[in-house]
């Protein structure tokens, strides 16, 4: 068996029936028996076949139409395949009185006696009798005009060259066969010889018909000759003209159908070639449509390579046409460039279609220009939006929040509406980060070449004044909305200025507008901008941190200066013996701490600490002293007795031998749960030591904690107030209980018309001596009741005055008796003794005068003064524990 036939190749590949194909493969038989089948397209072309090597077939196609594969049949192959196709088609017949569109050639053909396979044309016979095949290695036309100058290798030609011929027909031909193709001329033309004497014998009649007819017209000739004259042929002439005249009528209209034939085929010949350019026009306006800018761009510059140069006037019209509409393409496209929004790789690709249409434009730098001036326009856009919406009266309005009265009554108040400028500066700030990154990338490739455009001198330092101007403007808006006192008077109406609204409202919105341009400042810093451009936002963030941390101190002050007290002792736990005063300012202190170190003390990237800065440093010390005077004038207020004295509220009498009235001022205290004055001293008094001593440091030690480093000078300053108003606090509550107290023990000394110049024996002390020493006792319980730490600070005081009270009325007695004498001695040493633990060194000397100014007695009477001692303390004892127990504690 033999592999199976394979057709690789047709020449031609598509033709109308009847064409000559040339068919090229691979085992095709080696004789031509073995091809016993061909189809072409379906068709059986077997007939009209001819196998000429193992390689190769010569067929005719048949009526086909459509396209189909060559398919051949050997004896021991079978069925091939193909792998090419053919294309066949239909002609119509056009002759010369049939009107066309295109021209059909009128082309002689010659025949050597038979007509080829093919019915539509006709080929020449090898007139060597031998079959040509067409050789690979033909000799160049050139050549053989070189070596046979002015011949031909057409045997109808009179110039034909027969060595010309055989090189080309003939080049591979053995010699033996061109021997034999040499004998088969000779026999073909020795026939023809032949054949024509036969022919003449064959028709002898005829030939002397033809004779006989000769020789008639030369008769006839020569008669019109006599007959006409010399010229016989004018009047043939005329008749041959008028005919020649007639039949130029009859074939005019075919004639001009040929002119217009052939001038309509040059036209679409000139069409067909330059379909492209004519075309154009059209084509660019469908491509503009579908947004095909680049098949627009690719075709524009290969016609404009292809006719730039032309004169052809049909040529410089359709480029008119064509130059027209890149015209308007490069309006759109520039048009479309600076319109915003629009993205950068957008505006890159712009920018590119631009450039390769050689547009007029610099559109690079139009396309900075657009970015830059559209973010100013944003700018003034969101401003205006903002001003339209700014109500400020929306600003006081609220919803649900509680303050408190003095007396601690809630009172429902409103939370305020997001005031106009903290809507603007956050908007302002998410617009910058969006679309200012795309104007730095923009110019940052137009300066590195990427937009592979011309940069122009000049336009860097334009290129840093735009980029600089932006920055401004955004931070001078900043400016305007939240802190318009750094912003230079001049330039505030040209930034305009939105309601500024309360402290306590801003500061609800200062963290996260300051957390926004933070945010803002690390999208500029990625960019990686210039040091100058980032300093500009460096030190608006430095402002906006400084006034946070401000805002924040104020309204901890203001709500600090709204703290109220409710009266109610802490008696157990940590801290006892204050309310919760203190404390809620302790809160209130480390929650302003633990703000300000969130949002404006924390240093973010490319920040520096806060407190590093002097004004900063200068801000916190002022902010915080402000806080702590803040809180002294708050225990001052609750130490003052306007608020709460009435005119019924006068201080009792506290001596129970001349009579003490019942106080208006408890029953009323009663009903408002209000405590009595003294109270409120010594509450207040309790507080502003504990303040003092404990609250003070607390807050020292959390601002340190907080990376607040530099609080030690208001803390000593608030030290040195708070030591003050102890003081004052314990001057008022010491006028309030001592004066009355001291007041009644003159009266009660004298109670009963008694004198130191009695001579009634000593035998207990006197009932003012007692007195003084139940009202101690009770100075001690209400001290004791309010804060035990307060005894140290009240008892000496009072005691102290005791005993320059006492020291004073001795010193007025004009006459001891020795009865007097022991029983005033008695009534001081008692007192002493009773006083103990609260006596001062000042309250001791004032004692030790008041004896010194008793006569002095002898050892027997100071027995009597020992026993009343004795007595004393025998029947006192209770007392005595009372007063005493103070002074076994350990004191704080």
């Amino acid at each position: 068996m033999a592999p199976p036939p394979v057709v690789t190749g047709l020449s031609p590949n598509e033709g109308p029936p009847g064409t000559r194909i040339k068919i090229r493969g691979e085992h095709f038989g080696t004789k031509p028996t073995d091809l016993i089948g061909l189809t072409i397209c379906g068709i059986d072309c077997l007939l009209a076949s001819e196998w000429k090597s193992e390689n190769k077939i010569i067929a005719i196609s048949g009526p086909v139409k459509g396209k189909g594969d060559v398919i051949v049949t050997t004896r021991l192959g079978g069925i091939g395949t193909c792998n090419v196709t053919f294309r066949g088609y239909q002609l119509a017949t056009i002759g010369p009185m049939k009107e066309s569109a295109v021209w059909v050639e009128e082309v002689p053909f010659y025949s050597w006696g038979r007509h080829s396979l093919s019915p539509s044309s006709y080929q020449q016979e090898d007139p060597l009798g031998l079959s040509v095949d067409e050789t690979e290695n033909k000799v160049n036309e050139e050549d053989l005009m070189t070596y046979f100058p002015g011949k031909s290798s057409d045997i109808a030609s009179t110039n034909f060259s027969s060595g010309w011929f055989l090189l080309e027909n003939h080049q591979a031909t053995s010699f033996s066969d061109l021997q034999a193709g040499l004998n088969h001329l000779r026999r073909k033309v020795q026939g023809q010889k032949e054949g024509q004497l036969s022919f003449l014998k064959a028709n002898i009649n005829s030939v002397m018909d033809q004779v006989d007819t000769l020789v008639n017209l030369k008769e006839r000739y020569e008669s019109d000759l006599s007959k006409y004259g010399s010229e016989p042929t004018l009047r043939l002439e005329k008749a041959i003209k008028e005919s020649e005249r007639e039949a130029r009528k009859l074939f005019d209209d075919v004639l001009a159908r040929k002119d217009r034939a052939e001038k309509t085929r040059n036209a679409l010949n000139v069409l067909q070639r330059f379909k492209f350019l004519f075309c154009l026009p059209c084509v660019i306006d469908r491509n503009i449509k579908k947004g095909e800018y680049d098949i627009v761009i690719n075709d524009y510059i290969r016609v404009k390579n292809l006719f730039h140069k032309t004169d052809i006037p049909i040529f410089k019209e359709a480029l008119n046409e064509v130059e027209k509409r890149i015209i308007d393409l490069q309006k759109k496209l520039h048009a479309d460039l600076q319109t915003m929004p629009i993205t950068v790789e957008q505006q890159k690709r712009l920018i590119r279609y631009l450039v390769n249409l050689d547009s007029p434009y610099d559109p690079a730098w139009d396309a900075i220009k657009s970015r830059s001036e559209y973010i100013n326009k944003k700018f003034k856009l969101i401003y205006n939006f903002h001003k339209s919406q700014d109500k400020p009266e929306s600003n006081k309005k609220s919803n649900s929040s509680t303050k408190y009265s003095k007396y601690n009554t809630p009172q429902q108040t409103e939370v305020p509406a997001v005031p106009a400028c903290i809507n603007f500066t956050d908007e302002i700030c998410v617009t910058i980060s969006e679309i200012f990154p795309d104007l730095w990338k923009i110019g940052q490739a137009y300066f590195s070449g990427e937009l592979q455009v011309k940069v122009e001198a000049g336009r860097q330092v334009e290129y840093k004044h735009m980029v600089m101007s932006v920055i401004e403007m955004f931070c001078k808006y900043v400016r305007a909305s939240i802190i318009p006192s750094t912003l230079d008077k001049a330039e505030r109406p040209q930034f305009g200025s939105l309601s500024a609204p309360e402290r306590d409202q801003i500061a609800l919105y200062l963290p996260e507008l300051l957390r926004s341009v933070r945010s803002t400042y690390a999208t500029l810093i990625k960019l990686d901008l210039p040091n100058e451009a980032l300093d500009i936002v460096s030190l608006l963030l430095l402002d906006l941190r400084i006034h946070c941390m401000s805002i924040l101190f104020q309204q901890a002050m203001e709500q600090i200066k709204q703290l109220s007290e409710t009266w109610k002792i802490n008696f157990g736990g940590k801290h006892s013996g204050i309310t919760e005063l203190p404390l809620k300012f302790l809160q209130l202190i480390e929650d302003v701490i633990q703000i300000v170190k969130e949002s404006a003390l924390s240093a973010e990237q490319r920040e520096t600490f806060l407190l590093d800065n002097p004004t900063a440093q200068r801000e916190l010390e002022k902010q915080l002293d402000c806080i702590l005077t803040a809180f002294h004038n708050v225990l001052n207020n609750l130490s003052s007795s306007e608020d709460y004295e009435d005119g019924d509220d006068s201080s009792p009498v506290v001596s129970q031998l001349i009579g003490t009235p019942v106080s208006s001022h408890k029953v009323n205290s009663i009903k408002t749960n209000v405590p009595t004055w003294e109270h409120r001293l010594l509450i207040t008094l309790s507080n502003c030591l504990f303040t003092k001593n404990t609250i003070l440091d607390t807050v020292s030690t959390k601002f340190k904690e907080g990376g607040f480093p530099h609080v030690d000078v208001p803390i000593r300053n608030a030290k040195i107030k708070l030591e003050n108003l102890e003081k004052s606090i314990l001057d008022k509550y010491l006028e309030q209980k001592s004066d009355p107290l001291v007041g009644t023990i003159e009266p009660s000394m004298y109670l009963g018309r008694f004198d130191w110049d009695t001579n009634v024996p000593a035998t207990d002390i006197r009932p003012y001596a007692k007195e003084c020493i139940n009202n101690l006792i009770s100075v001690h319980s209400e001290v004791n009741n309010i804060s035990a730490k307060l005894l140290d600070s009240v008892l000496p005081k009072i005691v102290e005055t005791i005993a320059e009270e006492l020291y004073r009325l001795m010193s007025c007695v004009q006459k001891f008796s020795r009865a007097g004498a022991q029983q005033a001695r008695a009534d001081i040493c008692v007192l002493q003794e009773f006083f103990e633990g609260y006596l001062s060194g000042s309250a001791k000397g004032y004692f030790q005068e008041a004896l010194d100014v008793i006569p002095e007695l002898e050892t027997m009477e100071t027995t009597v003064i020992q026993d009343i001692l004795r007595q004393s303390k025998a029947k006192m004892r209770i007392q005595l524990l009372c007063l005493k127990r103070r002074s076994t504690e350990n004191r704080n």
